[in-house]
């Protein structure tokens, strides 16, 4: 403590004689060299001491001065034209990476798209230069800036020699977890599925900082690559008061995972990137020891990680059943049938679409097994809006973000705008007004068989259709249309019996391939326009219709029923127009029966007290024979007391 006062006292151009190999890296780099945009403070002491002190500190809440300058940490490995480039293009803090490869122009990647920073190409002397600031590189060619998130990827030839970089900025994104917050705070093991550069990373740190600060959780971070807690000894801020654990090598993954449970005792594991079955293994093995697990594997839907061998253990594995004839006959399906082997090793799913949408699986377990059995999995999309809202599709509950930070779960419901111009297709309009659109028009509910969630979703992707056009349901009777494959629904009676009785169509496809899924998707959707365009005209023939139905029936009871005591019978009319005059008739205290015919059904009124306990025995159209051919029109012996009140 001693020493540490007296090198406060020494001048600040005085640099105490260590040894070359314990001289510290420079936290910061010569203010000179940070890019002329960002803000300076009054003098270099200042300002490094004020970053020690800000990235030391476990509350995340990294001021913008100090983004700025872990941002100009990376940009430093440029040349000084290069960083006068980068740090004057508009969309400076949306950075995602820089690309130098040997011999080629370098590119800065934005999410406007790639940006050229220098006319002159990539020579030896600009990667040496880069590399001499960073860490040294491990055996998967990633190295990093000390106590900051980026990440640095070579490219090496075949002499070892390093020929191209990829220098990727690293952010702590608070509030980038808001949409798994319940999820968290149930406890739940959660597995994030993504492809690379989507933000899976981004999440779980987020995720592990707030199990360890909000929920005083003991939390440990496996990090694989310091991707999570960041290169050097002391992890960034970013991760909270978590604890983190580096892996030498990453053949030594699953190892790590073990040792963290058997010597912290944790009571969460974050993992980053589960890629191999070692891995899967030493996860599954954790959670059989009741620990929370929170963990990211590469892929794009939960379809992926079943088809793939190595990571099909982290959703219970697949295997091969062979079912009975009678079994068989009874599913209508094959007598070989995939299911799956055991418990999931994660009991939630997380399939992050793009940094602003997830779509989550609350049961893994149930999800794989409706995808193994050729159903659709109960899936709830997640939205963040602009303004800090989330939402959800009508798949699931509506979420919305209270301004106390509360989750409130509120039913979903479907509306659709009679206002809309219903003529205009939308692939007649440009892309940037076809989600606008669909978000007032009846979306179309189309169900599968035999045909996986994901591959429509691509389809409906590939057509620029937005979520509101086309919703997938597991409900054959609130369905718009069924995609199926060919050869799966001519072994299913049951399923094309249950389409023509709710006058479903069906639009088939001889394979599951991705071109023939969006051909069917846009022959369906163009026949769903076309209908739309008459939906105003059939609202108004179905309304007359009822009208008509309901005025019948009452001139019916008023006119013969009531006073005549006559039964009447109806003309055929459809069952949900039959229900309403159903509830007509027994409003005025009368009895119908459902009279079958050949082709139709319709209702008989009977007058009050019209049939006796014995007939009501007898068949029903004997009993009317009986009736007419006593030739008297009062028939019944009973009378009536008083008339009931008329509806009006």
């Amino acid at each position: 403590m001693l020493l540490q006062l007296n090198l406060l006292h020494l001048p600040y151009n005085h640099q105490p004689s260590l040894p070359n190999s314990i001289i510290p890296k420079p936290l910061t780099p010569p203010i000179s060299s940070l890019p002329q945009s960002f803000p300076r403070t009054g003098s270099g002491r200042r300002a490094s001491l004020s970053a020690c002190h800000s990235l030391g500190s476990p509350v995340f809440s990294l001021p913008e001065d100090e983004l700025d300058v872990e941002l100009g940490r990376l940009l430093a490995l440029l040349p000084e034209e290069m960083r006068r480039r980068v740090s004057d293009h508009p969309e400076l803090h949306q950075l995602m990476e820089v690309v130098m490869d040997l011999g080629r122009k370098p590119l800065a990647r934005f999410p406007s798209g790639d940006f050229v920073i220098s006319e002159f190409p990539i020579t030896v002397q600009d990667i040496e230069h880069a590399t001499a600031q960073v860490g040294d590189f491990a055996i998967d060619n990633r190295a990093g800036i000390s106590r900051t998130l980026h990440r640095i990827s070579a490219i090496r030839n075949r002499k070892g020699a390093i020929i191209g970089l990829t220098c990727r900025v690293g952010r702590a994104i608070s509030g980038s977890a808001k949409l798994l917050q319940d999820l968290v705070q149930d406890g739940a093991s959660l597995l994030l599925i993504g492809p690379p550069g989507v933000g899976k990373t981004t999440i779980i740190r987020e995720i592990a900082r707030m199990l360890a600060n909000d929920y005083k959780k003991r939390v440990m971070i496996v990090d694989t690559s310091n991707e999570i807690g960041g290169d050097g000894d002391i992890p960034h801020a970013g991760i909270g008061s978590a604890r983190r654990m580096q892996v030498p090598n990453a053949d030594m993954q699953h190892k790590v995972l073990i040792e963290a449970v058997e010597n912290h005792m944790p009571q969460v594991i974050v993992i980053d990137e589960i890629g191999t079955k070692l891995e899967a293994m030493a996860a599954s093995t954790i959670a059989q020891r009741g620990i929370q697990l929170v963990a990211t594997a590469h892929g794009v839907t939960i379809e992926n990680l079943i088809m793939n061998p190595s990571l099909e253990m982290l959703v219970g594995g697949v295997q091969s059943v062979t079912l009975g004839d009678e079994e068989a006959s009874r599913r209508g399906v094959q007598k070989t049938v995939l299911e799956r082997k055991g418990p999931s090793t994660f009991s939630s799913g997380v399939e992050i679409i793009s940094k602003t949408q997830l779509r989550i699986h609350r049961s893994l377990e149930a999800t794989v097994d409706a995808i193994l059995s050729g159903g659709l999995p109960n899936v709830e999309v997640r939205k963040m809006k602009s303004q800090e809202q989330e939402e959800n599709s009508p798949k699931g509950p509506v979420i919305n973000s209270s301004p106390n930070g509360n989750v409130m779960y509120e039913d979903a419901v479907e509306q659709a705008d009679d206002q809309n111009d219903q003529n205009v297709s939308p692939s007649q309009l440009p892309n940037d007004m076809v989600e606008d659109s669909w978000e007032h028009k009846v979306p179309l509910r189309l169900f599968c068989y035999g045909i996986l969630e994901a591959t429509v979703m691509q389809g409906v992707n590939q057509l620029k259709m937005n979520d509101a056009a086309l919703q997938l349901t597991d409900n054959i009777s609130e369905a718009h249309a069924l995609l199926a494959l060919q050869a799966k629904i001519k072994k299913n009676p049951r399923i094309q019996a249950a389409a023509k009785s709710h006058d479903i169509p069906i639009y088939v496809t001889k394979t599951s391939s991705l071109e023939q899924v969006t051909k069917a998707i846009q022959a369906l959707v163009d026949d769903h326009e076309n209908g739309l365009k008459d939906s105003v005209s059939m609202d108004k023939i179905k309304l007359s219709e009822k009208i008509d139905a309901l005025e019948e029936a009452r001139m019916a009871i008023e006119h013969t029923v009531i006073p005549k005591r006559e039964p009447v019978d109806l003309l055929p009319r459809t069952s949900h127009i039959l229900s309403l005059q159903l509830d007509l008739i027994r409003k005025y205290q009368l009895e119908a029966r459902r009279i079958a015919g050949e082709s139709d059904v319709h209702l008989r009124i009977l007058p009050s007290h019209y049939m006796t306990d014995e007939e009501a025995k007898t068949d029903e159209i004997s009993e009317f024979d009986d009736f007419a051919s006593n030739g008297s029109a009062n028939g019944s012996p009973y009378s009536l007391d008083r008339l009931p009140l008329l509806p009006e």
